[in-house]
């Protein structure tokens, strides 16, 4: 191919072929434009797609701020209803304790076994027998308050006793602090002896006759609490009862021998738990049960059912309303002075194929009793109890500090709960009024969380030290489940805020209800006032402008300062190389003349000289003139 120049500086194919590489490379020019054009539109595309996200989580974070406006409406609109119908009260029916009346050691004064003049103690009539006068007066052992022992150096040990009287009574409903008020009681008593082993022995005998004793009466009054329950309808014929065998309890049974495992068993109107032993037995009726959980083992070490109740029952001689049954699925077990075992070791893989083989029995085995169970209740005679066993959702707990220790609380359907450390929490979502979120800032690693129950009696919950990082889901999940919440930068004191509220509840619904708690809103409010503030401009600057067109002396002052500010920012070079005697003088007599000073400049011009030239030219009178004083 030959290439010719013509006219131009263009060069041009002398044959076909040059055209047809011409047309390529434009086609080439082409196919390159056109995907230039395809790639602007699907940048363009794709930001149009994230701009669309972005305005959809922001859509989104509206609509949770309306439904949580509309939940605090309706929220404040119970809670006046609630509060004008006074249904907040509720008892807490432990006012059945023995007073000091019915506390009767002996019946007659013929019944006082004859005694040695020496305190005695009476374990069958549960009194102490203290000699006075001469004679041995009965006391009994419920009116200890204390008993203490002391050895002084002589030898000699002294024993204390001081009793229950009017004003430090034995219940603080004691009503002896009332009544009797002009009898004359015994408070304390004080006896020697010289048989430090005998005064031992009988303090001894006191503190563990008032332990059983306090025990005994306070086991008592619990059941005296107790909501009656009908009895437990075994299965019988009717059909072979549910059941789930090597089972453990908690709370556990009393007694100091070898704890055993026992077997949970579905009757025909509730559960029975029982073991070998005759009296370690528990009924727990349908209509008793609050809540019902299954927790399969997971993270966790055992697989559980946990009954949440209605009214507490007494397991041995602890009063509860919280009954678990659970079972480990593997041993913890720690192996000692065995050396680190390899992750390829055979009989290492194959314990752990058994550990999850176990653990999946377990959680297989309480999975079939749940849904025979759930089956039962189906049943139209159980409808009214509307019972099911709920699981709990662990990819929406969370960490927090309910008691004392840190725990994985978790939500459920309709509770939040705890179940693996005790005590155990279950917080039952339809008896809260609002939950407040605490120490909700900027920099903070941690909140709290504050459950305030529709019970105003009732103490606010607190779950401490929560991550910040659980916040945003903490919020999701109370406004998928209508509850209101709000956030705080402070802790509250909500006995105080409770009292108040019940005090003066009308005052409370007048003042906006809960909207005391809204930090939107006073975070608006306090926008709103800072932007006024910077809207607002002093009168007098309108004044002051227009004061530099009059001839008034308060601006010539002004222009005279502003003057003389000019005229040292020019000369501050010169200042920084330093000014001879005569400079300063001219700039003292210039300002002066400019004060008005000019009667005062010929001295001042002579005293300025008479420094300059030095003590020699001024002769011995400079030496009694004073030092000149230069304005600045």
């Amino acid at each position: 191919m030959v290439v010719q120049r013509n006219g131009g500086n263009h060069p041009t194919a002398s044959n076909g072929a040059a055209g047809g590489a011409s047309g390529e490379e434009e086609e080439d020019e082409r196919a390159q434009v056109k995907v230039d054009s395809n790639r602007n539109r699907n940048e363009a595309l794709y930001s149009k797609a994230t701009l669309r996200s972005d305005n959809h989580e922001m859509s989104k974070e509206e609509l949770r701020r309306q439904h949580q406006a509309e939940l605090a409406r309706q929220k404040n609109e119970e809670t006046a209803q609630r509060l004008a119908g006074g249904t907040t009260a509720t008892g807490n029916g432990r006012s059945s304790s023995r007073t000091s009346n019915d506390l009767i050691a002996y019946k007659n004064i013929n019944d006082v076994p004859p005694r040695d003049l020496m305190i005695q103690v009476d374990q069958k009539n549960e009194a102490i027998l203290i000699p006075l006068y001469g004679s041995m007066v009965p006391f009994h052992i419920a009116t200890v308050k204390t008993v203490s022992s002391q050895a002084d150096t002589s030898r000699n040990c002294y024993i204390r006793i001081i009793f229950n009287v009017p004003g430090t009574p034995f219940s603080s409903q004691d009503p002896n602090s009332v009544k009797n008020q002009t009898d004359i009681f015994l408070k304390e008593v004080s006896f020697r002896s010289k048989d430090p082993r005998h005064i031992s022995e009988v303090v001894q005998q006191i503190k563990t006759l008032r332990r059983n004793v306090v025990s005994r009466e306070s086991e008592r009054a619990e059941r005296a609490s107790l909501v009656t329950q009908e009895k437990l309808v075994l299965a019988g014929n009717k059909f072979k009862p549910i059941r789930l065998t090597d089972l453990w309890i908690r709370p556990t049974f009393p007694g100091r021998g070898r704890k055993l495992p026992g077997t949970l068993e579905a009757h025909d109107n509730g559960f029975r738990y029982s073991t070998s032993r005759a009296d370690e037995r528990v009924d727990i009726l349908f209509g008793n049960i609050k809540h019902a959980f299954f927790q399969p083992a997971e993270k966790e070490m055992i697989t559980l059912l946990h009954f949440h109740l209605h009214n507490h029952i007494m397991v041995g001689n602890k009063k509860t309303k919280d009954i678990q049954v659970y079972v480990e699925v593997m041993d913890v077990v720690q192996t000692l002075g065995g050396g680190k075992r390899s992750a390829y070791d055979p009989d290492e893989i194959e314990e752990e194929q058994r550990e999850r083989d176990r653990k999946n029995k377990i959680n297989m085995d309480f999975q079939n009793f749940v849904n025979r169970v759930n089956d039962l209740w189906g049943q139209p005679k159980f409808k009214e109890f509307d019972l099911e066993f709920d699981q709990p959702l662990r990819e929406l707990g969370f960490h927090g500090v309910p008691h004392k220790a840190s725990a994985f609380i978790v939500p459920t359907s309709s509770c939040l709960v705890e179940l693996i450390e005790t005590p155990f929490l279950v917080v039952s979502l339809s008896e809260t009024e609002i939950v407040n979120l605490e120490r909700v800032g900027l920099g903070q690693k941690n909140f709290d969380m504050a459950i305030v129950f529709k019970d105003f009696k009732r103490d606010v919950l607190r779950i401490d030290s929560i991550p910040s990082t659980s916040l945003d889901g903490i919020k999701e999940w109370l406004d998928t489940t209508d509850i209101k919440y709000y956030e705080s930068r402070l802790n509250m004191n909500w006995r105080a805020i409770l009292k108040t509220i019940t005090d003066d509840p009308q005052n409370f619904i007048d003042e906006g209800g809960w909207e005391f708690l809204n930090l939107e809103a006073s975070d608006s409010d306090s926008d709103g006032s800072q932007e006024s503030d910077q809207g607002y401009e002093p009168s007098d600057v309108e004044p002051e402008s227009e004061s530099e067109d009059d001839g008034s002396d308060s601006a010539s002052l002004v222009e005279s300062d502003d003057d003389e500010d000019g005229s040292e920012e020019e000369d501050g070079s010169e200042e920084e190389e330093g000014k001879t005697w005569e400079e300063l003088e001219r700039e003292a007599t210039n300002a002066d003349r400019e004060k008005g000073g000019e009667s005062d400049s010929e001295e001042e011009r002579k005293r300025r000289k008479m420094k300059a030239f030095g003590k020699s030219r001024a002769g011995p009178i400079s030496s009694a003139a004073k030092r000149p004083k230069f304005r600045r």
